[in-house]
């Protein structure tokens, strides 16, 4: 069988995810990689066992890359994705899609022209005990849901001297936390529970009005420590924490909570669903554990295990129970559907994975939540 042949662009911390996840995959070849320049692309590819290093416009001409997995920062993704699309090439996006709707609406329509294959990597989708929630609602076993409760925590950015570029609007758009960790829990609230968010309230936050720079590269989630003169002292116009009330189209309510300086959290996504026949409750730092809360009879507690989940769930564990599975099983699940796509050659009618469409989908909540905080009132989406 034809190895399919991908590039990775970008090296941050998502970009050796993705291509760790990738290499789990049969036939899939991460043959090339793609930096802002060749001695830092050369430089990742040694360290990273790539053959190729290019710059992104020199990656495009190689005719045997059949796949363009996109992991630069959020400003670059509306132009490299359309690059890489009128080069013929599948696309995987890391979200947001584009930091503008009217430029990710642009990259749906050209992927659906075009025929190729595009997705967003909304992996936390893939975590098998939530794809084990939505069978299990789609099976009745919530009932009509009440309300939904959601978070998302983390403490990556607790600091003054905490710094990234997502920090920076130019690179990553107006919105920080709802747009980088907000859109996943938001993505997975629809998912799971099957209903759409049709109005928002927010309320953002700004916890360190300034922040201090560090004068040389930190990469994400590294830890590395600077002394005092190796920073300058810069003014903070994102979020660090939101709040957003949220109405959905059965007429009921929920909320959810963003944060990047909750101390010691360091990633935790939750989730509380109430239905009128149980209550889920789940946890991304214990991912394979799930809450079922009852009224009349005793609460359990389900434990990952493929023998016991639904048959659409049991295909994302790659190992029996007692075995846990975590984040970067995640990527891998979610890129075993797309590259069964790829090798097909085309885009799915109705693909199983989220696709552009759903990258759009997700910017217009994030635009309309920010829409919310700046008017101090609900916003239909």
């Amino acid at each position: 069988m034809k190895k399919i042949k991908v590039a990775v662009v970008g090296t941050g911390f998502i970009g050796p995810a993705h291509i760790e996840a990738l290499r789990r995959i049969p036939n899939v070849d991460v043959a090339a990689l793609c930096e802002a320049n060749m001695e830092l692309a050369e430089e990742k590819a040694a360290i990273l066992g790539i053959e190729k290093a290019y710059l992104f416009e020199d990656m495009l001409k190689q005719e045997d890359i059949d796949v363009v997995h996109i992991c630069t920062p959020n400003f670059l993704h509306y132009s490299q994705s359309k690059a890489a699309l009128e080069a013929g090439k599948h696309v995987v996006c890391e979200k947001p899609l584009a930091t503008k709707i009217e430029e990710a609406e642009e990259l749906v329509a050209l992927a659906k022209e075009k025929g190729l294959v595009n997705a967003v990597h909304f992996n936390l989708r893939y975590y098998p005990m939530v794809r084990q929630m939505k069978t299990m609602r789609e099976s009745g076993e919530l009932g009509d849901i009440y309300s939904i409760m959601g978070s998302y925590l983390q403490d990556w950015l607790f600091l003054q001297t905490d710094y990234n570029w997502r920090l920076e609007p130019d690179k990553s758009g107006d919105s920080r936390a709802i747009a980088d960790i907000g859109s996943h829990l938001l993505d997975l609230t629809e998912y799971v529970t099957g209903l759409s968010i049709t109005e928002v309230m927010a309320d953002f936050s700004t916890v360190h009005k300034t922040r201090l720079k560090p004068l040389k590269p930190v990469e994400t989630y590294t830890g590395k420590m600077l002394q005092p003169s190796d920073y300058k002292e810069v003014e903070i116009n994102t979020e660090d924490h939101a709040t957003v009330m949220l109405r959905f189209d059965n007429g009921n309510k929920g909320s959810v909570t963003v944060s990047q300086v909750n101390a010691g959290r360091k990633n935790r996504l939750n989730i509380e669903i109430a239905g009128s026949k149980a209550n889920f409750e789940w946890c991304s730092e214990r991912p394979n554990e799930l809450w079922i809360g009852k009224r009349e009879t005793a609460n359990q507690h389900l434990m990952k295990d493929p023998s016991l989940f639904s048959p659409e769930a049991a295909k994302l564990i790659s190992f029996p129970g007692g075995h846990n599975e975590g984040f970067p099983d995640t990527s891998k699940q979610m890129f075993k559907e797309v590259y069964a796509a790829v090798a097909e050659g085309k885009q799915p009618e109705s693909p199983s994975y989220p696709a552009f469409a759903d990258g759009l989908r997700e910017l217009v909540i994030c635009e309309r939540i920010i829409e919310s905080h700046k008017k101090q009132a609900w916003v239909k989406i």
